[in-house]
């Protein structure tokens, strides 16, 4: 098959497409070409195995985005997102078109982001993996062939050139990964990772930037709707929390699993398709992930029996990271289209390991911005190397590596949307209770669902609530379904005092943590942190 010249490249990229290149190609076109040009392996259930190659996860330190005068005062720069010289992006972007150039065959996708026509855009993926062009088959909204033929000019193209590597010698490139977004000209180029959740998060980045300078709140979250009388959710939590886990309720739609926005209309989905953990996972506690797992889904990274090709998800040897991506109509009850009402509630999700906070408190405006601007959960003692007791991790917005505008942007976004619409928003803590980890009890799966119940049914809306002296939460003093007893987390330990001082503890660690977004904060926003008293 013939490569294509530079400038059919560029050509491609506007939209002019040679007969070679694989264009919005099928399913099945995708599986053959996995299977004959990159050792791609289909599974026992019909899915399709490939490889990363040696980056298994985000390189968010290889991130940068390029400094120009029309965004540079929107940018929150600093360790999130790295300036990146204009001249240095044109060299990136030379290397990554020339490595194309010689890739045969060159896929192309074409596809939405947003499921709200007023917010959604239109993206363009060149790349030399077909793995890659399936993945973003499922995870962008595919379009119908009368969109398609309409497509026209996209509104940002993404050059994946990630088998090959970036020039450490550019100014402003550090290692041989490089994934540079460029706002002015609409343009995202990957170098030297082949891991796929990169072009997941570049648009994602892309999304965060573009929807709040329309006053539209983007948001790292997931989402659900009741199916009797369609109120919507959103689980905001880090790794580990149990966002996918509470928000997969058979008696509730799943609008979508990781990324959606919030404009003047209710909520969307940013995506068309889910893509999960798979550690671990089986039938009997995942059923709606496992069954997606079919013809059309794509295994990432994962281990398969090389005769009977059954994956082992238990499998951990190229990286605890395996995933799986699918269309999100492979959930039995997702919500087609992916959109909306305004959210009746927000459950911020955090797990506790310190057993400090409550297992649900009921938050203020200015709590939840706070919060929400926090980002809290805690690492557990000896789930990594050089962990030896709880370790506070914070990320701001639940999602501080795709943030693009400073923190509070988002939080104001937030506050505003929650007045204007009555939502009411909520801590849950699925960690511990009764002490630390080590001491205390996990909080039973039982009891946390309970609670995301009674939150939905309404039942806490009419409750007594006490406040925790340090946090200032509002504790409710019934909660059907949840024992009594570990609704307030210093009546579960048996020492007082100890209770205290790590209460005092964990809130001098959301203080320091603070001061990095202080001083754009509202007085509002910093009364809804902890206040340390004697």
């Amino acid at each position: 098959m013939a490569s294509v010249t530079n400038s059919q490249v560029e050509a491609i990229a506007n939209g002019r497409f040679p007969e070679h290149v694989v264009h919005n190609a099928s399913p099945a076109r995708l599986y053959q070409d996995s299977l004959l040009l990159d050792n791609g392996q289909i599974t026992s259930t019909g899915g399709i195995a490939s490889m990363s190659g040696a980056k298994t996860g985000r390189s968010p330190k290889d991130k940068r985005i390029v400094d120009q005068v029309s965004i540079h005062d929107d940018v929150w720069w600093g360790d999130i997102n790295i300036p990146l010289e204009s001249s240095s992006y044109d060299e990136l972007r030379a290397q990554a078109i020339g490595f194309l150039n010689g890739c045969s065959p060159l896929y192309v996708i074409d596809a939405f982001a947003g499921w709200d026509p007023a917010s959604q855009i239109k993206v363009r993926i060149i790349c030399s993996r077909a793995y890659h062009a399936l993945f973003m088959h499922n995870m962008l909204i595919r379009p119908t062939p009368e969109q398609l033929q309409d497509f026209g000019k996209p509104d940002y193209v993404i050059y994946n050139a990630g088998q090959a590597t970036a020039n450490p010698s550019i100014s402003g490139v550090e290692s041989e990964t490089c994934v540079a977004v460029n706002f002015d000209c609409g343009e995202m180029v990957i170098l030297g990772t082949e891991y796929a959740g990169e072009m997941k998060k570049g648009v994602f980045t892309i999304m965060n930037f573009l929807m709040p300078k329309n006053d539209v709140m983007s948001m790292h979250c997931s989402a659900n709707e009741g199916v009797a009388n369609q109120d919507v959710s959103l689980f905001f939590g880090l790794s580990g929390t149990g966002k996918t886990t509470l928000s997969a309720d058979p008696e509730r739609r799943l609008i979508g699993d990781d990324e959606h926005g919030w404009n003047e209309t209710g909520v969307f989905n940013i995506e068309g398709g889910c893509y999960a953990k798979c550690i671990n996972l089986s039938a009997e506690n995942e059923p709606e992930i496992f069954n997606a797992i079919r013809y059309g889904a794509i295994l990432e990274n994962t281990v398969q029996d090389p005769v009977t090709h059954e994956v082992d998800f238990s499998d951990i040897s190229v990286t605890p990271n395996t995933r799986c991506s699918y269309p999100i109509d492979y959930i039995e009850n997702a919500k087609i289209p992916c959109v909306g009402s305004h959210p009746r509630n927000i459950i911020l999700l955090t797990c506790d390991a310190f057993g400090v906070l409550p297992p649900v408190s009921k938050l203020t405006p200015g709590q939840a911005m706070y919060h929400f601007i926090s980002g809290y959960t805690a690492k557990v003692a000896g789930t990594e190397v050089g962990v030896n007791e709880p370790e506070v991790t914070f990320s701001a917005c639940f999602g501080a590596a795709f943030l693009v505008w400073h923190p509070m942007k988002y939080a104001e976004l937030l506050a505003e949307k929650m007045r204007d619409h009555g939502t009411t928003a909520w801590l849950v803590n699925t960690g511990w209770s009764g002490g630390a980890y080590g001491v205390g009890e996990r909080i039973q799966l039982k009891h946390t669902r309970a609670i995301v119940d009674a939150i939905h049914n309404g039942d806490l809306e009419g409750v007594e609530f006490d406040q925790d002296l340090i946090f200032g939460l509002a504790i409710p003093t019934h909660c059907s379904g949840v024992p009594e007893a570990i609704l307030n987390p210093r009546k579960t330990w048996s020492d007082m005092a100890a209770f205290d001082a790590t209460a005092r503890k964990l809130a001098a660690g959301f203080n320091e943590n603070f001061e990095l977004y202080a001083d754009q904060a509202t007085r509002e926003v910093v009364e809804g942190g902890p206040v340390i008293r004697d």
